[in-house]
């Protein structure tokens, strides 16, 4: 059977998730991940649930298990992991944009995933409303904290 938009789709909303698991070897409890698409700019960040911590990428090892003077793991956080990470995440909105575009289907100006990783499940919300083009105040790393906060973590 021929492949259809829903399946290119979920492949590359798949490969976002798989690049942001990749990024903390598989260790996380929920992957939360925050796509916008707005007049021509795009945008992807990612915060991760571990040990019932919500925690933005470059504060993984905040939600670590210390014991004494050693850790039960910590994570690489390196401003050129963070970086690789979305890079190749951004690249994957921009293909969602270009398939969007080729088979005539309008772009969520927001995805918001949510990768459940003990059961492999994976929810999207998508919006195709203006979040924050509209706000002379506003940009999408604003929408992104309020995200983060709205699920538990604190800024």
């Amino acid at each position: 059977m021929a492949k259809v938009f829903e399946d290119y789709f979920s492949e590359l909303q798949a490969d976002m998730v798989s690049i942001c698991l990749e990024y903390v070897n598989n260790r996380a409890d929920v992957i939360y991940i925050y796509a916008s698409y707005e007049l021509g700019e795009y945008g992807v960040d990612v915060f991760y649930k571990i040990n019932n911590c919500v925690v933005q990428k470059h504060k993984l090892n905040d939600a670590v298990q210390r014991f004494g003077d050693k850790s039960e793991y910590l994570y690489d956080v390196s401003r050129d992991r963070q970086i690789a990470m979305l890079d190749i995440a951004n690249e994957n909105l921009r293909k969602i944009y270009d398939l969007c575009r080729e088979l005539n289907r309008e772009m969520p100006t927001e995805m918001k995933l949510v990768y459940d990783v003990a059961n492999n499940k994976l929810d999207a919300t998508y919006s195709y409303d203006l979040k924050y083009s509209n706000d002379p105040e506003k940009i999408s790393s604003h929408i992104f904290d309020e995200w983060f906060v709205e699920m538990g973590g604190k800024l």
